[in-house]
């Protein structure tokens, strides 16, 4: 079953589909070792395998795929509505807050769970 299955089977829109349930699913593996490091206290690699999966795909995996698309006459848009932007550019300042001290907690860890959870409440219910 492809994206449109789930889509027509369960009644939600692509959109959210592509930015909440499919990295999760395609990022399984990452959030494991994310997790099983910071049960052993090792918050620093457990930060730096979350950025750096963000970063791999926002620098290296996007512009692949743009490149590939053209080449095979397929081309995809990066064009971006005003909400999805907006959601973005919120999403890198909480980010960059809560990790430029260099430490954390797990209160930060709430606040990051529970802006997660806001953005897919919003992408669910978004038309």
């Amino acid at each position: 079953m492809g994206i449109e299955g789930v889509v027509e089977k369960w009644g939600i829109n692509e959109t959210f589909v592509g930015l909440i349930l499919l990295p999760i699913v395609g990022n399984a593996a990452e959030h494991v070792s994310a997790v099983t490091f910071a049960i052993k206290d090792k918050m620093n690699l457990c930060i730096g395998i979350a950025i750096s999966s963000s970063l791999q795909i926002g620098l290296l995996v996007t512009p692949v795929l743009v490149l590939s698309g053209w080449a095979i006459n397929q081309p995809m848009t990066l064009f971006f509505e005003d909400f999805e932007t907006v959601i973005l550019f919120a999403s890198v300042l909480i980010v960059n807050y809560l990790i430029q001290d260099g430490r954390s907690n797990w209160l930060e860890g709430i606040l990051l769970l529970s802006s997660y959870v806001i953005i897919a409440m919003a992408f669910y219910l978004y038309p």
